[in-house]
């Protein structure tokens, strides 16, 4: 009993010493931040040489299902590129072929028979359908905009080497506070995912769309479920075939961000579900780096390891309560660990954002949770839906720019 009652306690503070590194991560983040900013320390890619002056040819995918009215500002934003060397391919799934004619030879308009009703057999689709061999393959969502110099930084981080580059998430739309708050979560998270991990020379997670990939790369990829969190498998091959993951945060997209609770439920659902159901791989990529000895891929493998952000708060605040009986000792601490994590996520909006009205609405986050929580208890939903995030926001990208987007 005694023993068993040992191991137990010994295994508390094994979780707990894991659940508050996790919390602790951001405010690493911020001194290493605040240590390249004060000695103006090159990034990885400005210390990079360029190594061929070759011009990249991307082919850029856009998974449109049963939404039209999307299309056009999204190719309006690709044809007003800087950098021309692409070709546009619309996988119009499911959507009335009146609705999407262009007669610019730059974009190729798809319609599947039957309809597919899958982001990944739309993606496999328009991939069968490529007039040439590109170099590299360019996902993009219906609802996303990108900037007029977006493919041409792309093609200088190819020009340096790179195989794999996430470029970097703006919010379209900030009218309402569920879109305020949900970009206040792209902020933290590709402050302490993306960027900090960029500056330290390690691979940064990818997202759904934006991401430019080596096309011989991307192939290799087999996806076992057609049903939700494709990128994830897609980063956990990519992050294990490449010596970083490239961040590219003058590479900007520009998404819709959910406007409604509901919305926000239903979007949080799938997500919620693709983590546990690809959890596995988070562990492939930590023990692929305990076989190569790789600090690279053990940290992101750790990191793709953690609960989505409220779970993790929710289980921190369950271990600082037991702490109080367990051992007494470690209350104080798990104490000012909660305290650091929120003034850290407080500090990273506030210097990453120049919208001050989303600052103000990380008060509203608790009901923000709240939606979380109730998005948990219907995961199961996802593995029998494609739960697709409906879009309203109809803008084109000089209207962005014109009202200051950077």
């Amino acid at each position: 009993m005694e023993t068993a009652l040992l191991i137990l306690t010994y295994l508390f503070y094994l979780i707990s010493f894991l659940f508050a590194l996790y919390l602790l991560i951001p405010f690493f983040s911020l001194l290493s931040y605040g240590f390249v900013q004060l000695f103006r320390v090159k990034t990885p890619y400005e210390r990079r040489k360029f190594l061929t002056d070759k011009s990249f040819d991307f082919g850029l995918i856009i998974t449109a299902h049963q939404e039209t009215a999307f299309v056009h500002p999204l190719v309006d934003s690709i044809l007003k590129q800087t950098y021309q060397q692409f070709q546009v391919y619309v996988v119009a799934d499911d959507c009335d072929p009146e609705q999407l004619r262009f007669a610019h030879p730059k974009v190729t308009v798809l319609h599947p028979e039957p309809a597919l009703h899958a982001k990944i057999k739309s993606i496999r689709y328009g991939l069968s359908h490529f007039s040439r061999k590109h170099d590299a393959v360019i996902i993009l969502d219906v609802d996303n905009l990108i900037h007029p110099s977006y493919l041409e930084v792309m093609n200088n981080h190819f020009r340096k080497g790179y195989r794999v580059v996430q470029c970097d998430f703006k919010p379209k739309n900030t009218d309402t506070p569920f879109a305020r708050m949900d970009a206040i979560g792209d902020i933290f998270n590709f402050f302490t995912e993306r960027e900090i991990r960029m500056r330290l020379g390690m691979s940064s997670t990818i997202w759904g769309s934006g991401v430019a990939i080596d096309l011989e790369l991307y192939n290799e990829v087999e996806y076992s479920s057609l049903l939700g969190g494709f990128d994830k498998k897609l980063q956990a091959h990519l992050v294990k075939r490449v010596d970083q993951i490239a961040f590219a945060p003058a590479a900007v997209l520009y998404d819709e961000k959910i406007t409604s609770g509901q919305a926000l439920e239903q979007q949080r659902t799938r997500w919620i579900n693709a983590y546990f159901k690809y959890f596995s791989l988070g562990w492939g990529i930590f023990t692929a780096g305990l076989r190569r000895l790789s600090p690279n891929l053990l940290f992101f493998g750790f990191n793709t390891l953690r609960p989505p952000l409220f779970i993790t708060l929710g289980i921190a605040f369950l271990l600082a309560v037991l702490s109080y009986w367990v051992s007494p000792a470690l209350f104080p601490l798990w104490a000012g660990v909660i305290a650091t994590f929120a003034l850290s996520f407080l500090l990273i909006v506030v210097v990453k954002s120049t919208d001050k009205r989303i600052v103000l609405d990380i008060l509203r986050l608790p009901l923000f949770i709240v939606r979380q929580l109730l998005a948990l208890f219907k995961i199961k939903s996802a593995n029998k839906s494609f739960l697709k995030t409906e879009h309203h926001k109809v803008v084109f990208i000089d209207d962005l720019l014109r009202n200051g987007a950077a």
